[in-house]
């Protein structure tokens, strides 16, 4: 049976997919139906990763298409949107970061400088991690970055697996609160969150909004960290090895100089954004293709393009496009209706903690971050509606009920790419020992939302 999962499952996807389709449901108009039909097929299909999850993307879209359902401008309304490019032009500048030795140098630095013991490795790992996501607007580059770094530190400390394990997860781990801080600090499901909420932010609105509870939820992970994973025994950096590392490194190369200067220039004009008026698309997108001019750039490749995730484009495609379609099919309200109550609770943490439990459930079972967010934040958005909310605040949070969450690795890639001794060294108990109890802060970080919104008038 095991051996024939996906099969089982993707056969059972187009059984619940033809099963809906011709269902009797009130309320319901035929386009609702369908793309229901196809939006579930294709849930059930990323959760159980029966394949790839830009194939079961390329699919949907094609489906809608197929049966009409909605037009081409609005299946491929990403592309048209400056969402799109600020995530291309992510990738290429992380990739140029990594590439170029600059992160590895400032991470060499900070721990010759800060790092002694146990407790000093994992707070080095939580500052590293801020930093950094102001340089490398994408987690996981980040991540790996900095593990790369950890390594040498457990191996010239001469550190314990089980220690090992513990600093290689508190990297991943760290990565999915602090990545929220910054709006460019994952640029991926950040600006979809706002992309769904139908509502504009600019950079430093976001972290007005989002920064202060997102910091929050960051110093609440870490303090659960250091109550749950204890070290074996007493830990001490070998720092000549690291410096040895350092000077390997060499002088600054002028690739890193010109990495600084375009990194810099690329912060400046995100944070300044609102000054400016140029969408934070078109700022990542100039700087990263500048990088991989002559002359002035030299930083970029032709190679540094397959760093680019076509397959991951379209399953962000696939997930705005059920939240876009499923709005103007007359989907997302019925679901509302189906799944939320009548009337919206009077009490806004009432309000809140509806919103995080409904989605940390539903996060439970279907597992995708995205997937998740494309059906829930509409739900909510439509919900909320009558009672004159501020669509950023069911989209925010519903959107941080869902990208704090996970349980087992599945639940969230940024704890996925880190599982195994040749990532993250960590395995899934590590995983669940920490998830359960994460549970908790979720809850608690989402009713601060509701109670900061207030204080900046959000709300």
């Amino acid at each position: 049976m095991k051996k024939y999962k996906k099969e089982i499952i993707f056969s059972l996807g187009i059984l619940i997919a033809v099963i809906i389709w011709n269902l009797n449901l009130p309320n319901l108009p035929a386009a609702g139906q369908k793309t229901l039909a196809l939006s579930l097929m294709t849930v059930v299909f990323w959760a159980a990763k029966v394949a790839h999850p830009g194939y079961v993307s390329a699919l949907f879209l094609s489906l809608l298409l197929i049966f009409k359902i909605a037009a081409p401008e609005e299946v491929f309304s990403l592309w048209s949107s400056s969402l799109i490019y600020i995530i291309i032009g992510a990738y290429l500048i992380a990739a140029a970061v990594k590439s170029s030795g600059l992160g590895e140098r400032i991470a060499y630095n900070f721990i010759i400088k800060y790092v002694d013991s146990y407790k000093s490795i994992i707070f080095s790992i939580f500052f590293l991690t801020i930093l950094l996501s102001l340089l490398i607007p994408h987690p996981w580059p980040r991540s790996f970055l900095i593990m790369s770094v950890m390594a040498v530190v457990i191996d010239s400390a001469s550190i314990s697996e089980n220690d090992g394990k513990k600093i290689g997860f508190a990297v991943f781990a760290f990565s999915v609160p602090i990545s929220m801080i910054f709006m460019t600090g994952d640029s991926t499901i950040n600006i979809l969150a706002v992309e769904m909420s139908g509502q504009s932010l600019s950079w430093l609105e976001w972290l007005y909004q989002m920064g202060v509870p997102a910091l929050f939820a960051s110093i609440l992970t870490l303090i659960l960290f250091l109550k749950i994973f204890q070290p074996e025994k007493k830990v001490v950096v070998n720092k000549e090895e690291i410096s040895k590392k350092l000077e390997d490194l060499g002088s600054f190369s002028t690739k890193e100089k010109r990495m600084i200067f375009w990194i810099a220039l690329a912060i400046i004009l995100w944070t300044t954004d609102s000054l400016h008026g140029i969408d934070l698309g078109w700022v990542t997108l100039v700087i990263a293709a500048l990088m991989g001019m002559p002359l002035v750039g030299n930083v970029l490749e032709a190679k540094d393009w397959s760093n680019v995730p076509l397959g991951i484009l379209f399953f962000l495609t696939a997930a705005v496009a059920i939240g876009r379609i499923g709005g103007s099919t007359g989907m997302n309200a019925w679901i509302a209706s189906v799944i939320l109550p009548a009337e919206l609770p009077a009490n806004i943490f009432v309000f809140a903690l509806m919103i995080v439990i409904i989605s940390m459930i539903m996060h439970m079972f279907l597992g995708s971050v995205i997937a998740v967010m494309g059906i829930a934040i509409p739900a909510f958005i439509i919900f909320a509606e009558g009672q004159g909310i501020n669509p950023l605040v069911p989209a925010l949070m519903t959107y941080s009920s869902i990208a704090l969450h996970y349980v087992f690795p599945f639940h969230h890639l940024n704890i996925l790419v880190g599982i195994g001794e040749n990532n993250g060294m960590y395995d899934n108990k590590t995983v669940i020992k920490f998830g359960l109890p994460l549970t908790i802060i979720i809850i608690i970080v989402v009713l601060f939302q509701a109670l900061w919104w207030q204080s900046t008038s959000l709300i």
